[in-house]
């Protein structure tokens, strides 16, 4: 299972992901952070995407994939990692880390990481 940022969730939408990551998200279960379904919210009210939430096509890939909640734990290690971001960012990491997922993200802070792995 792979855990999904925001931007290569948004970018699977759009049908935007390279040939390795196009590859990558296909050939394996994915999951996201629930804080990955706020910041789809937040950039739709902020007009930065538009992306109609209640698009059948948007609801079915929610739906084929694992949200993972922000819980205690997941919390508490996104105060504990080796990088500093926004705290969506953290979160995402943080669920890699306590759930032993390697994450899909171009970020290349979140990648100067050694506590979290890579798909590619």
């Amino acid at each position: 299972m792979l855990n999904l940022d925001t931007h290569i969730l948004i970018d699977f939408l759009r049908g935007r992901l390279s040939d390795e990551e196009h590859r990558v998200v296909l050939g394996d279960d994915l999951a996201i952070s629930g804080i990955v379904l706020w910041e789809i919210a937040k950039l739709v009210q902020l007009r930065r995407l538009t992306l109609n939430l209640r698009d059948p096509r948007f609801l079915q890939v929610l739906g084929s994939l694992r949200v993972i909640p922000v819980d205690l734990e997941v919390a508490q290690m996104s105060c504990q990692l080796d990088f500093r971001s926004d705290p969506a960012d953290e979160i995402i990491a943080a669920t890699s880390i306590v759930h032993d997922l390697p994450l899909v993200t171009r970020d290349e802070r979140i990648r100067g990481s050694k506590r979290l792995r890579f798909p590619l």
